[in-house]
Parts: structure tokens; C-alpha cells; sequence
């Protein structure tokens, strides 16, 4: 019944014009692999894939609001668990469903499992349980700040580890967004404003960035479905949160708004939005998938406005604009980076083809 249901869902989104035999290859991290592109079907394709990248970025900012309503009563780590163990079911079950997708996934190596479970774990209960944790000692508008941090400090890490050294620009993008959340909080007092939420959210960053750097390296391959590998991870990641939830927090019953929001979370903004994204990134460039996604900050900024009631100041707008500046720019220079760097690849081993 469960595969049957979501099969349906599945070939409806499947219908759509901008149905093609490609998949991609990035999982959650947008900038885990070069630009790989199917060929364009039509503008309408193109306008269909963009409004539904759009779609999800607002279901994903939405979800800062949800989880903070949703926090009043449902503890953190269960909240998180609950959220991704009912969507990462509902995406299994699409996974199952289809013939292409189960075959991805067969005869596959130890290491190959290993890999997704380190991911799983680092992205979903780690990095995943650490924000539902943060948003409940922390405003959504901070925790968003700090969150976007990540692809600065993915930049930063992968100096030693990947032996990518950024240009002397991106080092100035780093620094103004360095800046930009010194303003925010500046003075650096941090009178109002949670130690523990701050060092929570801290640690939601670097399992971020670690999960980034994990997810380049598990769709490396280029050889799975983007959402077979978060199907897979996701599952792994969430058993390990409801263990820790179930170790560490209490049971309690939960009213029916409650049980809303947690199904809200996990059927639309988890695997509905992961199965659109996935979708999206058949027909988008990587380079389009990051600017959409770069949206999500501003939208999480205006929704907190209007949802919770928190108004930045002054200073706040001007470093969260910088911000939010530096780390788009940062993210379109990496991806055109890789694109380039693609681009050369394939020049090269054609150049040899030809003159073998």
C-alpha cells in the first residue's frame, strides 16, 4: 500500500515536461559535484523545474518557523527524529518503487555503505538534531546566520583536506561574511542571547560543513540517483537521532497540532521537497541550483518577521546582507569553478582521444 501510494506521487511529478532519463549525482550538498546538465526539453521545462527549485526553497525556509511553533511542546531530538524517520520511509518507499532506482543500489561495495551511514549520521542526526536543538534556545533569524556560514567554512576545510586553495577573491567573500556576522552581533556582549544556543549552533555548522565535505566525496562516483543516496543516509541518520531522542529525552503525548506539524515537516517539506529538488536538478544547472538555494535565507529572515516576531536591527540587516552576499557569491565562483574544472577534463581527454 505504502509503495503504491507513493508511486502514484511519484509518476505525477514524473509527467511533467521536464521528464529525463538523467540523474544527479549531488544528494543534499547542491555543490558536492561538477555541473552536469540534461539537455534542456523546452523553456517551459526549464520555467516548470525553476518554479518547483523555488517551491522547495520555501517549504525548506518554512520549516525554521515550523520547527519553533512545534518546539513548545515537542521535545528537540524527537521532534528531529520523528520528522525524518516518517519522511525518510515515505522516500524508501519511492525508491522501492522504482525499478531504475532499486538496481542503483545493488551489489554495492562495503565501502560504499559505510560512506552513507558516516553521512547519514553526520548530516542527519548530527547536523539535523543540533538545529532542532539550536532553534530552541536560539532566535530562527540567528541560527540561519550561523548556518549559512557553512559554505564559507566548507571553503576553509577543504584547504587541507582537498588541497583547493580559494582565490583571492573568495578570501575577501570570506572575510566580509566574517564581518557580516561580527555586525550582527555586534556588541559582542551577547547579553539576550543563549551561550548554549550559540555553542549548539556552532556545532550544527561544523556537522554541516563535515557533511558537505562527506557528501562531495560520496557522490564522487557520479553513478546514484540523487534521491537514492538521501533516501539511504536519511533512513540511517534518522534511527541514530531517535536513539539519542529516546536516550535523553522524555516520552510525552503529543496534541493533534503537534502531530501536524511533525507530518507537515516529513511528508512536504522532507520527502515531497527532496523529491522535487532531485527533480530540479535533472534539468538546472548546478550553478542555478545554488543561486535558488541561496534564496533561502532572505525568505527565512521575512517569514521569522512575520511568524515570530523577531525584528533585526540596524546593524543586524547589514550584516546579515553581507552575509548573505559573501556566501552566494562564494557558492557561484566554487560552482563555476568545478564547472571549469570539468570542462577542462573533457577537453583533455578528448584532445588525447583525437590524436590516439
Amino acid at each position: 500500500m505504502c509503495i503504491q501510494s507513493f508511486r502514484f506521487l511519484y509518476h505525477t511529478i514524473e509527467s511533467r515536461p521536464f521528464q529525463i532519463d538523467y540523474y544527479d549525482k549531488r544528494g543534499l550538498d547542491i555543490m558536492s559535484t561538477p555541473d552536469l546538465i540534461a539537455q534542456p526539453d523546452s523553456r517551459r521545462t526549464r520555467i516548470i523545474a525553476v518554479t518547483q527549485a523555488l517551491f522547495v526553497t520555501v517549504l525548506w525556509s518554512s520549516s525554521f518557523i515550523i520547527i519553533k511553533f512545534g518546539l513548545e511542546e515537542i521535545p528537540p531530538l524527537t521532534y528531529a527524529g520523528l520528522r525524518y524517520s516518517i519522511g525518510s520511509t515515505i522516500l524508501l518507499c519511492l525508491i522501492l518503487a522504482q525499478p531504475k532506482m532499486r538496481e542503483s543500489i545493488r551489489k554495492r561495495s562495503r565501502k560504499w555503505w559505510l560512506m552513507l551511514t558516516v553521512y547519514g549520521i553526520m548530516y542527519i542526526a548530527v547536523a539535523q538534531g543540533t538545529q532542532f536543538l539550536g532553534l530552541f534556545y536560539l532566535p530562527a533569524i540567528t541560527l540561519s546566520l550561523l548556518l549559512n556560514l557553512t559554505p564559507v567554512l566548507v571553503l576553509i576545510f577543504a584547504i587541507p583536506w582537498l588541497g583547493e586553495r580559494p582565490t583571492r577573491v573568495e578570501t575577501f567573500l570570506v572575510l566580509v561574511g566574517i564581518f557580516g556576522v561580527l555586525l550582527y552581533f555586534f556588541p559582542l556582549d551577547f547579553i539576550g542571547v543563549s551561550i548554549i544556543g550559540l555553542i549548539i549552533g556552532l556545532l550544527s555548522l561544523l556537522s554541516n560543513a563535515f557533511s558537505s565535505l562527506i557528501g562531495r566525496a560520496v557522490n564522487r562516483t557520479k553513478d546514484t540517483p540523487a534521491l537514492v543516496v538521501t533516501g539511504i543516509m536519511m533512513s540511517v541518520g534518522s534511527v541514530f537521532l531517535m536513539i539519542a531522542a529516546l536516550l535523553t529525552e522524555p516520552i510525552i503525548p503529543f496534541s493533534m497540532t503537534s502531530w501536524f506539524y511533525i507530518f507537515w515537516l516529513a511528508v512536504v517539506n522532507t520527502a515531497l521537497a527532496f523529491t522535487l529538488w532531485s527533480h530540479s536538478q535533472r534539468v538546472l544547472r548546478a550553478i542555478d541550483m545554488t543561486l535558488i538555494n541561496s534564496t533561502m535565507m532572505p525568505q527565512i529572515v521575512i517569514l521569522s518577521i512575520f511568524f515570530l516576531g523577531e525584528f533585526p536591527e540596524f546593524l543586524d540587516w547589514v550584516g546579515l546582507i553581507l552575509l548573505a552576499i559573501s556566501v552566494s557569491v562564494v557558492q557561484i565562483l566554487q560552482t563555476k569553478k568545478m564547472n571549469d574544472s570539468k570542462n577542462s577534463t573533457t577537453d583533455s581527454t578528448k584532445y588525447h582521444a583525437e590524436k590516439g
